[in-house]
């Protein structure tokens, strides 16, 4: 019988990342999170509790893991440029991360992040990060990939990095899927919050954007900020203030954000109404699965999904450091 591949689950939140390691056969055993409500989920989820702040964890306790998994908070590091050691990384999460990986020295580095860290501090963020790894010993790749690339009607951009001790992972290699469209992760039925014709405007000739595949069609008609707005661009502060947009459930929908707690997410719907997605669509197009337990406030779960991962995302990606790294073993 194979010896199972392990992981830990760094700033674990709901679970999303653990999911898609999961779906590989890598197995479990170390995970960790500040947020009492994510350790609730994940508690009822995966029936263990995850350990709280990283900060207080002693590195020497966490059980011998092949592949260290961290969806980690974006902070500002102290010290650019070249220096060696830890230095500019002390006070920052990541050197929470750095310190278990030095003592542990796992196969594989398996780290997540917004797609804005490619520019945090001017680029000096990711810099720090992909130097450090390295001077662990890691061969560092990474890339920005897209749920809607893998299966999901969510235009996600995130973010990835990989190292590995021996030879570099090949992103090139991850297997996207053919993108799929919001109205078929829509439910038929249910208690639908829709607006009436005089809450909302839909513009003419609305087109898909070719790369995002978004569709915008409208904007709620929401009052507005009047000081400091040029004559004539009244409209604009609605149309570019996010949770005002309407899409089309034709096209892709735009990113779930982690500061939205409302669900303020309206969609055009094919028998040209407008209405609110509900929480379990969220739940859907983040690619979470059905049979997925949910014991948080409708607030703070759209919190914690503006927070994770799109899961076959995850699992992409897993699958090809199973077979890149560890021989399609498990």
């Amino acid at each position: 019988m194979p010896v199972a591949i392990k992981f830990i689950d760094l700033f674990c939140g709901i679970g999303g990342i653990r999911l898609g390691m999961e779906s590989q056969g890598f197995k479990c055993v170390f995970s960790c999170d500040i947020n009492h409500e994510c350790r609730r989920t994940y508690e009822t989820n995966f029936h263990e509790t995850p350990q709280g702040d990283i900060i207080g964890i002693d590195e020497h306790n966490i059980p011998d893991h092949d592949i260290l998994c961290a969806g980690f908070p974006c902070q500002p590091f102290s010290i650019s440029g070249k220096q060696k050691g830890f230095n500019d990384t002390r006070g920052t999460l990541f050197f929470e991360i750095c310190r278990i990986i030095e003592e542990k020295k796992p196969r594989v580095v398996f780290l997540e992040n917004v797609k804005h860290l490619v520019h945090h501090n001017h680029g000096n963020t990711l810099n720090v990060i992909l130097e450090k790894l390295s001077d662990l010993g890691y061969i560092v790749r990474w890339q920005i990939l897209n749920g809607s690339d893998f299966g999901v009607p969510q235009n996600r951009e995130r973010i990835i990095i990989v190292g590995t001790l021996k030879s570099a992972f090949d992103f090139d290699k991850v297997q996207k899927k053919n993108r799929v469209v919001l109205k078929d992760f829509l439910d038929k039925e249910g208690d639908f919050e829709f607006l009436s014709p005089d809450e909302y405007t839909l513009i003419e000739n609305p087109k898909e954007q070719p790369v995002s595949g978004l569709i915008f069609v409208g904007y709620r008609n929401k009052s507005i900020r009047k000081v400091g707005v040029r004559p004539g661009t009244e409209h604009l502060s609605r149309v570019h203030k996010q949770p005002n947009r309407i899409y089309s459930a034709n096209g892709i929908h735009p990113t779930l954000p982690s500061q939205e707690s409302s669900g303020r997410f309206f969609i055009l719907t094919d028998d040209n109404r407008v209405r609110k997605l509900t929480i379990a669509e969220c739940w859907r197009i983040m690619g979470f699965p059905e049979s997925y337990i949910k014991v948080s406030s409708i607030g703070e779960q759209y919190r914690q999904l503006g927070n994770s991962v799109c899961v076959p995302m995850i699992e992409a990606v897993a699958a090809e450091i199973n077979k890149q790294c560890f021989g399609g073993k498990t």
